[in-house]
């Protein structure tokens, strides 16, 4: 594997507007006196594994509108009259444009050019506006904006372009002449005053062709033209990433693998495929976003690796290995056109590193870039539920790679989830084929991320590394991101197995939410870090360069038997349920219901219609999700579950819960879930999931299943038709204090970094094995209550910086509440 040679400047917690404290940071309120007691021992003279510097990185892609309408900055929606209802079904070619006399969108000779399919004839008199995104177009008093449009007009005609809100107008008007054939034409705006509602309008005197209808704020990240939103890109820098994931993602390996052109019927549900995005914005290809809007490609490779570039990090494109992910699920039988996708592969890593004297790094230098970008890590592929498939076609490239370009190192992955068939079959793959480094996805519950801080523990140390690439805790309240800072100090400690990681997804816009959490959260106006964002920039600006082993004492591990009732959903399905038996271990009936009469005994605590049908409870709602109804006693232990289910109609199959405390904390068998393909036991706590044990398998409509469920302390075993389907023991402990020692060798630095996550402090003697170490320390502190959220008004979780004066070879600190805290120590 190629080594991770990038530098990287650390941060650190800053010198400057540092809180001086002669002991340390007061507790939450809420957490009053109590206490527990723990012990950190530091062994700085053993050996610790070695820190990239590109070990924290972002993963970007295109969903919430993180591209259009976020970190692009252009603030004209459907500039070029591209939207249809191949990206949205409500969408037309005048989505967010509203017209005042005659204009029609055309697609016909006349356009501008052969990949820009549209444009719109406006006739004499007629005028079009835009209303941007969200409540409007957003302009600041005294702020410069960049206007431009392509327009043809044979006879001549003055175009008068405003920008006004319901108030009245923004700034001066400006006219532009035009006349003859495709032209672009530009003009500036200065603002006069503030305004979240704008509307971008332009008149035509004589009828006339538009194209391109552009507005960019001057004002732009570094102040590049095509730029990027300033706030939005200054967020992300501040993280300091040592890497740059992109463009996805789901977009990029769903959708037909053709090109955009005549010979595939200019397909518009398209793979992201690079060569669509660069060259000049006018000539860029449009497709649709498998998130359900457009994808204008005004953001490209191109942009992407200036990006990288700009914000110190290393790039790390992502391209389709011609096998469908995300719920597709179909490999690409047409060896020309898997051919023609490596050959583009290689031509991207041309385009990144060749020399200006090369055909793709020509294209390069002409956008502006004649130094290579450096590129060193390409992943091919992205979550395909079927390995095999994938595999064959993953070696492929990665020959063709490796025989040009012997230094890239080729990302492989393990699929959508963290455990299961698929992933111990993409795993076993890897292994097989010799993978340098795997690609691993996982979305969980706050509880999981604390079970599982040793999950990189076992790794084998001479098998592929690991790029964590997407993870994230189900939230964005501060339980959660308290949850992934106690993972992180597991990834740290496995730096030699997991050389890169990143939180996922980066970018939402408030008003166009497909995915949630996120890391950084917008609007047209403004833009905040959720408490996730706060914990990684903190260890991304923290890291260090190599672990000091330590070890820590814990807090007892889970007890007692799995307790809790029993319920029935579906999800996007209609099911009939009959024949529900709960009995004790002992044999004793604790419920039976066979729905000869009502259903008197369930409590309906999700969506969707239940009905009492034929002796049956038939949920009917086919679009309905979540449809959970309960029954029993949430003290109930040790007790076998027994339903006869049919599948009538709809998406998936069953959802057999148990171990139901309340509606965010309960277990289910999940039968022909993820769109019928695999069946899983998943496990939520306080509203988020994670996955327990997993199987591909698909449920048939029509036919009735026996299913049952027997609960014995903390072991499940599951049976389908009488047969023994899987079994599971949930006894891991969900550790709340968890640490990790570095060492900084700019600085020399210890950073002790300590994660709480529980309601009382932890009080803690900290040994550091003798080290000669100054006597104050900087502080930095996260704290919060477990239910805060950063908004757009209000971040209850912010960094508090002190400094501590009571550091010693041996010492006491009492870690707050709910809190994050690194203590950078300097040695002597």
């Amino acid at each position: 594997m190629s080594s991770l040679s990038r530098t990287r400047w650390r941060v650190g917690l800053g010198a400057t507007a540092l809180l001086t404290a002669s002991a340390l940071l007061p507790s939450p309120a809420h957490a009053g006196t109590a206490a527990t007691d723990y012990t950190i021992t530091v062994d700085p003279s053993a050996e610790g594994a070695a820190i990239d510097d590109t070990m924290y990185g972002v993963f970007y892609e295109d969903i919430n509108r993180a591209a259009d309408g976020g970190l692009y900055a252009e603030l004209v929606q459907n500039r070029s009259f591209e939207y249809s209802t191949a990206d949205n079904a409500s969408y037309t070619p005048l989505t967010s444009w509203t017209a005042d006399g005659t204009a029609e969108v055309r697609n016909d000779a006349g356009r501008l050019n052969e990949r820009n399919r549209n444009y719109l004839s406006l006739a004499a008199g007629s005028s079009v506006a835009n209303s941007g995104y969200n409540t409007g177009i957003h302009v600041e008093k005294g702020k410069k904006y960049d206007f431009s449009v392509w327009a043809r007009a044979g006879s001549g005609t003055t175009l008068t372009v405003t920008l006004a809100d319901a108030a009245g107008t923004l700034a001066k008007p400006r006219r532009v002449a035009a006349e003859g054939e495709w032209r672009k034409y530009t003009a500036t705006f200065t603002a006069t005053r503030t305004s979240n509602r704008g509307r971008l309008a332009v008149t035509t005197t004589a009828p006339a062709a538009l194209d391109m209808v552009s507005l960019f704020p001057r004002d732009t990240y570094k102040g590049r033209p095509n730029g990027l939103r300033k706030d939005l890109a200054e967020k992300i820098e501040a993280l300091n990433p040592g890497f740059l994931r992109f463009p996805g993602g789901c977009l990029v390996n769903t959708g037909s693998m053709e090109d955009y052109s005549a010979a595939s019927g200019w397909e518009r549900q398209r793979s992201y495929q690079w060569k669509d995005t660069i060259g000049p914005v006018e000539e860029r290809a449009t497709n649709a976003n498998f998130w359900g809007y457009n994808q204008s490609y005004g953001l490209g490779y191109y942009e992407y690796f200036r990006f990288a570039e700009d914000i110190g990090a290393m790039p790390l494109p992502v391209v389709p290995a011609l096998v469908t992910g995300c719920g597709q699920n179909k490999a690409t039988d047409d060896d020309a056109l898997l051919k023609r996708h490596i050959q583009d592969t290689l031509d991207l890593i041309e385009f990144a590193n060749g020399p200006r004297t090369s055909e793709w790094g020509a294209k390069r230098a002409e956008m502006g870039h004649p130094k290579p970008f450096g590129l060193t890590h390409i992943g091919v592929g992205n979550e395909e539920n079927l390995p095999r498939e994938f595999m064959a076609r993953f070696k492929q490239f990665r020959a063709a790679i490796e025989a040009e370009y012997p230094d890239i190192t080729v990302i492989s992955n393990s699929g959508p989830d963290d455990s299961g068939t698929t992933f111990d079959t993409a795993w076993r793959l890897n292994r097989e084929a010799g993978v340098d480094m795997v690609d691993e996805h996982y979305y969980n519950s706050p509880q999981w991320f604390l079970q599982n801080n040793d999950r990189y523990d076992s790794y084998d140390r001479n098998g592929p590394k690991v790029f964590l690439g997407e993870y994230a805790s189900q939230g964005n309240a501060w339980r959660n991101a308290l949850s992934e800072a106690a993972f992180m100090t597991g990834l740290e400690r496995n730096a030699d197995v997991v050389k890169l990681a990143s939180y996922a997804p980066l970018l939402a816009n408030e008003d166009y939410v497909q995915w949630s959490p996120d890391m950084i959260w917008f609007n047209n106006h403004a833009s905040w870090g959720s408490a996730n964002y706060e914990v990684q920039k903190l260890f991304m600006n923290n890291t260090g360069d190599r672990v000091v082993p330590s070890t820590a004492t814990g807090t007892p591990a889970v007890s007692g038997p799995i307790t809790g009732a029993v319920g029935l959903s579906t999800w996007a399905t209609s099911a009939a349920y009959d024949d529900v038996r709960v009995t004790s271990a002992d044999g004793e009936t604790l419920l039976s219901d066979d729905f000869s009469g009502d259903a008197s005994q369930w409590t309906h605590t999700g969506t969707g219609a239940w009905t009492v049908q034929d002796g049956a409870y038939v949920q009917t709602d086919t679009a309905a999700e979540n449809t959970m109804v309960t029954a029993g006693d949430p003290a109930w232990q040790n007790y076998d579950l027994h339903v006869r289910a049919t599948k009538k109609s709809g998406n998936e199959g069953f959802l057999i819960a148990f171990g139901v405390k309340d509606t965010g904390n309960y277990y289910w068998w999940n039968l022909g879930g993820w769109n019928n393909t695999q069946s899983a036991v998943e496990q939520a706590s306080d509203g988020g999931k994670s996955t327990l044990l997993s199987k591909a398998g698909s449920i048939e409509t029509g036919r009735a299943y026996d299913i049952d469920v027997k609960v014995r302390g903390r072991q499940v075993t599951l049976y389908l038709d009488g047969e023994e389907w899987g079994s599971f023991t949930d006894d891991k402990p969900a550790e709340p204090f968890r640490q990790i020692v570095t060492e900084d060798d700019r600085t020399g630095e210890l950073i002790v970094k300590v994660v709480n996550a529980q309601d009382t402090a932890a009080r803690t003697a900290v040994d550091l094995g003798g080290a000669k170490v100054a006597r104050k320390a900087r502080v930095t502190t996260l704290a919060a209550d477990q239910d805060a959220v950063n908004t757009e008004t209000d971040t209850p979780v912010t960094p508090v910086r002190s400094t501590f004066s009571g550091v010693a070879s041996e010492f006491t600190y009492t870690f707050p509440a709910n809190s994050v805290t690194f203590l950078r120590i300097r040695q002597r």
